[in-house]
């Protein structure tokens, strides 16, 4: 099969013949149709994530039709429609038996990370890790919305849950220009946030986030993030802020633009510390959170309410395989508003 492989740290991708994955125990081959190109690949792309093995196939937000199974699969069966779990949990730790899966204590790893992923023609799996789609979403028709949906929406419906957005909050969203950003601008809409707020440093993306559900855009390059956002609020301040950047220049202003009872809710970012004000967290009851990927009974509940059509996956760039270098090119210019994907012919 073709596979676009990735050899080293920041190394461009090679394309490659590699030998088809047959399915052992447990374990599902799937063609796949397309793939999403999200920021947390295109890290592990440029370096900034390490890879356990090299070389590797990246990638996984995928749409996948099965086409053989190993012994004691009955998950799926080959002509299944199937998009993947990202997260290699054990399914038996305390966490996964609460349906807190991202926090498994046997965790293994990620699809396209400690196994090869969805930049090929066929992907094996873990038969536990395949999810199938629901009726209502024509992934032979649009494979590339509807794999990117197990990430790029399904994230966002677990920070709405987990920051308890109510139609009485403010929602600011930080990377609002981003493949996840736009995509929480339209889920926090979805569920009647009262107002939305895209923060971004990139004008040139606030036609889409207008287009996705902000009310209010406001420039982060202008360096004075927190003032902005108690304008927009009428000095009240902002009920829940979502940070997809997550550095000091984010955390720090989304901290102080909380608002009484304000919830900050951090994703991603570099790791490295931030100057909180316990004054100000004591005094308003703030609550710092993060949040970490999804849950299966998550990501299931995402493919359901795409199904019903209550809000839809915004892939703006789409590429063959041949074409993965240069669409991450794109992605590390930050030159892509939504979410890229690559499409196999």
């Amino acid at each position: 099969m073709k596979a676009v492989l990735l050899t080293g740290p920041g190394k461009p991708f090679e394309l490659a013949t590699v030998p088809d994955p047959t399915p052992g125990p447990g374990e599902a081959v799937a063609r796949v149709l397309a793939c999403g190109s999200g920021l947390t690949i295109h890290h592990a792309r440029a370096g900034r994530l390490k890879l356990n093995h090299y070389p590797r196939i990246i990638g996984h937000e995928i749409t996948g039709e099965i086409v053989a199974v190993g012994a004691g699969v009955t998950e799926v069966k080959p002509g299944d429609g199937v998009t993947a779990y990202f997260y290699i949990n054990c399914g038996h730790c305390h966490w996964c038996r609460i349906n807190r899966e991202t926090l498994c204590e046997n965790f293994a790893g990620y699809i396209g990370r400690e196994t090869d992923g969805g930049y090929a023609e066929y992907i094996k799996l873990p038969a536990r890790n395949c999810m199938k789609f629901p009726e209502g979403i024509d992934w032979r028709k649009d494979p590339a919305e509807a794999g990117v949906i197990c990430d790029a929406l399904a994230t966002p419906v677990k920070v709405i849950r987990r920051a308890r957005v109510t139609p009485h909050d403010t929602v600011a969203v930080f990377g609002a220009g981003g493949g996840l950003g736009v995509h929480m601008l339209k889920v926090a809409r979805w569920a009647r946030a009262k107002q939305v707020i895209a923060v971004d440093k990139s004008a040139a993306k606030f036609e889409t986030a207008e287009k996705c559900g902000a009310d209010v855009c406001i420039d982060a390059s202008a360096g004075r993030v927190a003032e902005q956002l108690l304008e927009a609020t009428g000095g009240k301040g902002v009920d829940v802020a979502i940070d997809f950047v997550s550095n000091a220049s984010t955390l720090e202003p989304a901290l102080a633009s909380l608002g009484r009872g304000g919830r900050l809710v951090t994703l991603g970012g570099s790791g490295k510390a931030f100057t909180a004000d316990p004054a100000h967290m004591l005094r308003n009851e703030i609550e710092v959170m993060g949040s970490r990927y999804a849950t299966k009974q998550e990501v299931m509940d995402t493919l359901e309410l795409v199904a019903r059509g209550e809000f839809s996956a915004l892939v703006t760039d789409k590429a063959p395989l041949e074409q993965a270098e240069a669409l991450h090119q794109r992605l590390d210019k930050e030159l892509i508003i939504g979410r890229a994907a690559l499409v196999m012919r």
